[in-house]
């Protein structure tokens, strides 16, 4: 089966799991912490996604909830043991990031990523919030990240929307322009 296919199936399960639990924010939570271990710990991700004759099942979901201070809810630990069984671990990391987006959705929060040259105002994000709010109907959370090379301006990303208001993208843009008028004179 088409493997992004199978993420969809176990991170819309997640969902609907958690949801109807009502432990939803718990799990929630633990996904992105634990998306975030094994996106940030290459070693970790290796290790979850070997074989089962190299890392035993077992070993895997201790790592996992190692990387959680070894506290797990019952329904993440219920999930991994699931994932475990059919042998998805080499898909965790996708599936809980998408498990992450379809939870946030489905309570009406999205999750965005503004980068700037400078921390950002406080009107800046209340605008974009605003925006967001208008043309989704939907709340959003903002990671914010500093990037001194945009020069000026901002990026900023939600879902599969970008709006490059850099300085940098503007710069680039008249060089290649710059550079394909140069190439027609020569």
């Amino acid at each position: 089966m088409n493997r992004s296919i199978v993420i969809i199936r176990y991170a819309t399960a997640l969902v609907k799991y958690a949801r109807e639990s009502g432990q939803g924010e718990i799990v929630c939570s633990e996904a992105e912490a634990l998306e975030k271990a094994l996106h940030t710990t290459p070693e970790l991700r290796r290790m979850v996604g070997a074989a089962d004759d190299v890392v035993s099942p077992f070993d895997k979901k201790k790592l996992l909830q190692s990387a959680l201070g070894n506290k797990m809810s019952q329904e993440m630990s219920r999930f991994l043991t699931l994932l475990n069984r059919n042998g998805r671990m080499d898909l965790v990391e996708d599936i809980l990031r998408d498990f992450v987006t379809f939870y946030r959705r489905s309570v009406g929060v999205r999750k965005a990523h503004l980068v700037t040259v400078n921390e950002p105002s406080e009107r800046l994000l209340q605008r974009l919030k605003a925006l967001v709010k208008e043309k989704t109907g939907d709340d959003v959370i903002i990671e914010t990240e500093v990037d001194p090379s945009l020069v000026g301006g901002f990026v900023f990303d939600i879902d599969t929307w970008m709006m490059d208001a850099s300085v940098k993208r503007q710069l680039d843009q008249i060089r290649e322009q710059f550079i394909e008028r140069n190439r027609r004179i020569i």
